[in-house]
């Protein structure tokens, strides 16, 4: 895992970089998460949010209240759509970012799959990896 890393969207309008490592890296089934990211789960990276700075670009935020009531905050690029990140309302201070999004993605390395309960019939999911049955806790 690397210290620094930057990302951004397809078509370049928006770029970020973080400072400070990965504080926690895994995978999402939610139903909210698959409608997000128009796919089976979110890898979702999370920093420190004094880590993380929108270098370039102004996101397009997209507002939804959590099962448990609190906002989960989507930013994305409003020219190509990408989703790039969330602002989670119950964890202060932190960022996630979507793994997708990365320069390199290729050190993503999660750690467990969350929400399974929602995890779609065709979803492979890595035997190996812990499973929580919605949000651990």
């Amino acid at each position: 895992m690397t210290d620094s890393f930057s990302g951004g969207c397809a078509c370049g309008a928006i770029r970020y970089r973080s400072t400070g490592p990965a504080r926690y890296m895994g995978n999402c089934h939610c139903r909210h998460c698959q409608q997000a990211t128009g796919g089976a789960y979110f890898p979702a990276v999370l920093v420190k949010q004094s880590d993380f700075t929108i270098e370039t670009g102004e996101p397009s935020w997209f507002d939804r209240p959590a099962d448990r009531g609190h906002a989960m905050r989507r930013g994305f690029c409003a020219t190509c759509g990408s989703p790039l990140f969330l602002i989670n309302g119950a964890g202060e201070g932190a960022i996630v970012i979507y793994a997708g999004s990365l320069d390199d993605p290729s050190w993503y390395t999660p750690s467990r799959d969350i929400f399974v309960k929602s995890a779609q019939p065709w979803d492979v999911m890595d035997p190996a990896l812990p499973k929580s049955q919605a949000m651990p806790g």
